[in-house]
């Protein structure tokens, strides 16, 4: 059974520091936001909204917010998660401190770390699959309790992984993720197109695709022609993102854009304040209709 994913999804780009058009304002945005409780006004502001799908990579700091929301659970009444990993600066900073065995011991249970120390190297360099079963189970330890119907694997690996066309982590993560969290797997990436062609060889049909989706081609490879074409003719569940190339667009344009196209299945923004995600979303709702 499909998951029936809410038509608006707010992300947490802003809160990290993650600007693509100016240095400055994601530095400002990343020392607003240093504090959980910052981020915790801006998630209610979009609750209250009616806005209640939070797309979040797994930062440190969301596991304060998802220890919030699960002990206040008539506050966030319907509150749902969608996790994206892996969060690659957290595993960067890690290997460069530890080690990659250092890095998995910092991530995973005794037991478990017990498990890759047997395998040894060969576990990490010959069975990938493995050890994403190891870190899927390592990042989804912060949203336990909590609504997850969705979960993501970030752009930084899947488009990894398309490159280097290791089809079988595709297979398997998707295997995974509905046997062991009854969840949908989705997929994050910067081709759409390519990545839609390699789904369809694993066997993995009609999948949660997110990808930027804008009038501007802003971060589209491939190009915008095969975005459209893609649209409009073939069978997926698109999650567009980055509609409004990071300010390039102006929102009335971004949002009637990408509402133009009838298949895309929810939209995907983040805003640090009310105003701005009212406007969003009665954008949304106008061009929706």
């Amino acid at each position: 059974m499909q998951t029936r994913m809410d038509r608006i999804l707010f992300g947490d780009n802003q809160f990290f520091g993650i600007n693509h058009a100016s240095e400055e304002k994601a530095r400002v945005q990343a020392m607003r936001f240093r504090d959980s409780k910052a981020i915790m006004k801006v998630l209610d502001d979009a609750y209250d909204l009616g806005i209640k799908t939070f797309m979040c990579t797994t930062h440190d700091v969301i596991e304060d917010i998802c220890a919030f929301v699960r002990e206040n659970p008539r506050r966030y009444e319907g509150f749902k998660f969608y996790p994206g990993m892996p969060y690659a600066h957290k595993y960067a900073n890690a290997v460069t401190e530890d080690g990659i065995l250092g890095a998995l011991k910092r991530f995973t249970s005794g037991n478990v770390f017990g498990t890759v120390l047997k395998g040894g190297e060969a576990l990490i360099t010959q069975d990938v699959t493995k050890l994403m079963r190891l870190l899927v189970d390592a990042e989804m330890k912060m949203f336990q309790g909590l609504s997850t119907e969705v979960i993501f694997l970030q752009n930084v690996l899947v488009d990894l992984l398309l490159g280097l066309g290791m089809k079988k982590v595709f297979i398997e993560y998707a295997k995974y993720v509905k046997e062991r969290y009854r969840a949908e797997p989705g997929f994050i990436t910067m081709n759409m197109p390519r990545l839609l062609d390699v789904l369809e060889e694993c066997g993995i049909e009609n999948p949660i695709i997110c990808s930027s989706i804008n009038k501007s081609g802003f971060r589209m490879s491939g190009g915008i022609e095969a975005y459209e074409k893609a649209l409009n003719d073939r069978r997926f569940r698109p999650i567009a993102m980055s509609v409004m190339a990071s300010g390039a667009i102006s929102p009335d344009d971004a949002i009637r854009y990408v509402c133009g196209f009838k298949k895309i299945e929810s939209i995907v923004f983040g805003a640090s304040s009310k105003s701005h995600i009212a406007q969003s979303k009665e954008l949304i709702a106008k061009y929706s209709s």
